[in-house]
């Protein structure tokens, strides 16, 4: 069984090719690239951990023929692969005359979009009945109050109206950022292929939010360097991940105060080799305690409404699993600084190479 390198290397799945002691002979471009490593000449387990990989070359050696099962990777994002290992005899045409006779091939077939797919249907239905209860709620008692003891109460109705028009839009907001999420989710574990400019993706949230900060007397101050390298990724995610941060800083920096967004080259990713760039979102708001800044990502999880400017319906709670997700989409990194009464810093890390 030859190994023909650039056959190998178009498929678009993880291949790999096990000798009799369980060393790796080949594996291809697809399998490099999930493993973060060219794990050639080194024991399987050098390169992979997971028992249920390591489970199936034992059952190939104690006899099966064949053997599938599922298995899913963590990091840097979650993929799930159907596994097949296959046990190649050594009579095979060619296999004998190689230097290091092929024995195990293992095929891992990525299944990672079927099984989001399904989770996101349920969380879509589940998220969606649970957070759009309360407006909906809301609404359906102020038109029961409007058609019966408010009917000839002028100043009710204009009150009631305009509630009514603020719950609107909050199911709106909420409905575009559940969908923008279910988006967002659906291609995590594809990693971009395209080049983008960090200084024009932060321009363009930029633009999009400057009105609103000078609504509310925030003065954006910006230092964006010429000559920053260009990122691998995609321009409008990164856009909507500068406009999410930034958008929070507006909401919970007091009013007359100052946000700073700067960007800077960095030799080396917080928890990776990797070199990138970063952008920096710096408000001057309350803070936030130290002990929920990791639950800050989470989908609907709201801080102390009393650190925003505009209370609690003006966030859906899903801006910064957005980010979170786009972020590692990216095989990036989202860093939270905050120290209470002196404001808070989100910085994001997006490699280069």
């Amino acid at each position: 069984m030859p190994v023909d390198r650039p056959i190998y290397d178009t498929f678009p799945d993880p291949v790999l090719l096990l000798s009799e002691d369980r060393y790796v002979i080949y594996a291809n471009r697809a399998a490099r690239e999930l493993l973060e490593c060219r794990p050639e000449g080194g024991d399987l387990a050098m390169s992979i951990r997971h028992p249920a990989v390591l489970d199936a070359i034992d059952r190939l050696r104690e006899g099966a023929g064949e053997y599938s099962t599922e298995v899913t990777f963590p990091v840097p994002v979650e993929r799930t692969f159907e596994l097949n290992a296959m046990r190649i005899d050594p009579d095979t045409p060619g296999a004998a005359e190689m230097a290091a006779p092929v024995r195990d091939v293992l095929f891992f077939r990525d299944v990672t979009q079927a099984v989001r797919a399904e989770k996101m249907r349920v969380d879509f239905v589940a998220n969606a009945s649970h957070e759009l209860r309360s407006p909906l709620a809301a609404v359906i008692g102020f038109i029961e109050t409007l058609k019966g003891p408010a009917s000839d109460d002028r100043d009710a109705r204009g009150r009631f109206l305009d509630i009514m028009e603020r719950e609107a839009h909050r199911m709106q907001r909420l409905i575009d950022d559940l969908l923008s999420l279910s988006r967002v989710e659906a291609n995590e574990h594809v990693r971009p292929r395209s080049n983008a400019d960090i200084r024009g993706a932060v321009r363009s949230a930029l633009e999009i939010l400057q009105p609103r900060a000078r609504d509310v007397g925030i003065d954006i101050q910006t230092d964006l360097p010429d000559g920053l390298p260009t990122v691998i990724g995609e321009p409008d995610q990164l856009t909507q991940v500068f406009r999410n941060l930034i958008e929070n800083a507006i909401i919970h920096g007091p009013r007359d105060s100052e946000v700073r967004v700067w960007a800077e080259a960095v030799e080396r990713i917080p928890e990776s080799g990797r070199r990138g760039v970063a952008v920096h979102v710096r408000d001057q708001g309350a803070g936030i305690p130290k002990e929920i800044i990791p639950r800050l990502t989470e989908r609907f999880f709201r801080a102390d409404a009393a650190r925003s400017r505009t209370g609690p319906t003006s966030s859906t709670g899903l801006g910064l699993a957005i980010v979170k997700h786009i972020v590692a989409r990216h095989r990036g990194r989202l860093a939270v600084d905050s120290e209470l009464g002196k404001g808070s810093t989100f910085s994001v890390f997006i490699p280069y190479e």
